[in-house]
């Protein structure tokens, strides 16, 4: 077993400095965050551009979310044995390369395609921003703040993605949506270059091919079953095949990770109920997240004939929620503990689901706006109770792996997300698509109500952890 020491402890870090880190680290998991929605309002120009239907969109979607769940861990692993700053940059290259290409798809399967290697690009950015992040922020009260607004920045970008989208698209067409990815991706280049110093973890760790193999096989089968499954009949023999080799899959990972000594995920953790639970969180916040936006999206502008640009301003009260209550959230944290803002976080995310459970074509829009609100406040308060308890569960030393579990946790519930609500409303005209997303709604409520239980196993005041 490789054992080099690769630690190589950095100078302290003036605080203008650290949170000048924290800046440029934020800035590019904006651009990952926004990736993860904007496409969301544009799904309908995209498919009248390219002649394609809603099964097909959401591949559009979760071609970039399973590809980034797949390799998140391994991206960790890779950034605290090779140096975070050298991947997080090689991160920003492949993602604005392959944005590059998305801008000029001339098919489906070609802007599959390159969503997948966006996905690649993404996976060396979001654990590694937030290993960089915590390894700046060595007090663990001032870690807690900064965590708070490093998700209040990222829970902005997911919530502003379709604002952002429906601007574009409206002034100059679907494609913008990945062109604009090129400038940000310079100005965060030449930012990590000047201001964010390099870091390792304390120990080389190796690679487990075997794991990650299985992981991607996991995740690729289920969700394309889940996206695949209304079309093929959920009972069907190639159906049934997937459900085998899912199965197997799920076995064999299993199984690897327990009898590897360095695993890429080490599954002794989830005996923890405070880390299991948090991991868990992020999974339904972010499957209650996508739910709201795609039915959303596919609602009001097929049911309700709106404009891509109405669709996406419609989603600013979300927004507002999400910037204004992420950072107050990091303050409860660092102040009283994890459990007080995730209560707030799943009984506003329940509450906005149950207001649309019994939507149909003339649904008041306040109502609609009201809903959104309210499931943009409950994901603001999630994010950093979560995070912040993910993180702490683990020692520092491996804060890129630690951030990994979390971030393919988020992605894993965007894929399923997606994949849920399409199934529900492929197919359905106009007139139907009111009432065949009703149990995503139900599902968005589900996902609030799952919250309270994972606030019974957070800890209360004094939980920011020191990362034991």
């Amino acid at each position: 077993m490789l054992t080099t020491s690769l630690a190589t402890p950095p100078a302290p870090l003036s605080a203008r400095r650290r949170w000048t880190v924290l800046a440029v680290c934020a800035l590019s998991m904006f651009l990952v965050g926004v990736d993860t929605t904007i496409v969301n309002v544009g799904l309908p120009e995209i498919g009248r551009g390219l002649d394609v239907g809603t099964r097909g969109l959401e591949w559009v979607v979760d071609a970039y979310t399973v590809v980034m769940a797949s390799l998140l861990i391994v991206s960790g692993a890779l950034a605290d044995r090779f140096g975070r700053r050298r991947v997080f940059r090689c991160g920003l290259l492949v993602f604005g390369l392959a944005s590059l290409a998305c801008a000029a798809a001339p098919s489906l399967e070609v802007l599959v395609a390159a969503r997948a290697v966006q996905g690649i690009g993404a996976s060396m950015l979001s654990p590694v921003a937030l290993a960089i992040v915590v390894n700046a922020m060595p007090d663990p009260r001032e870690r807690a703040r900064a965590i708070g607004v490093w998700a209040s920045v990222f829970g902005l970008s997911m919530a502003a993605g379709p604002v952002t989208g429906g601007a574009l698209i409206a002034s100059f067409g679907w494609r913008s949506v990945f062109w604009i990815n090129a400038p940000v991706v310079v100005a965060a280049l030449v930012l990590v270059a000047v201001f964010v110093p390099e870091s390792r973890g304390e120990r080389a760790r190796r690679l487990d091919l075997p794991g990650q193999v299985l992981l991607t096989a996991v995740l690729c089968l289920s969700v394309g079953l889940l996206i695949e499954g209304p079309r093929i009949g959920w009972t069907s023999s190639v159906a049934l095949g997937g459900y085998v080799l899912t199965a197997a899959a799920v076995a064999g990972f299993v199984r690897a990770e327990l009898r590897r000594g360095e695993p890429l995920m080490d599954l002794a953790l989830f005996r923890r109920p405070s880390f299991a639970t948090a991991v868990l969180g992020a999974t339904a916040v972010f499957a209650a997240l996508n739910t709201t936006l795609l039915l959303d999206t596919l609602y009001l502008q097929h049911a309700r004939g709106w404009t891509p640009l109405a669709t996406g301003a419609a989603t600013l009260p979300m927004a507002l929620g999400a910037t204004v209550c992420a950072p107050w959230a990091g303050s409860m944290v660092g102040r009283l503990g994890p459990r007080r803002p995730l209560v707030l976080a799943g009984a506003f995310i329940a509450a906005g689901g149950l207001c649309l459970v019994g939507l149909d074509q003339d649904t008041a829009v306040p109502l609609i706006l009201c809903a959104l609100l309210l499931i943009g406040i409950g994901f603001g308060f999630a994010n950093a109770p979560l995070t912040n308890t993910a993180v702490s569960g683990l020692p520092s030393s491996r804060a890129g792996v630690a951030g990994a579990i979390t971030s393919t946790a988020r992605q894993v519930g965007a894929a399923v997300g997606i994949a849920v609500a399409g199934g529900l409303v492929a197919g359905s005209g106009p007139a139907d698509l009111a009432a065949a997303s009703r149990p995503g709604w139900l599902l968005v409520s589900a996902c609030g109500l799952f919250l309270l239980v994972v606030a019974r196993t957070a800890g209360s005041r004094g939980a920011v952890g020191s990362g034991r």
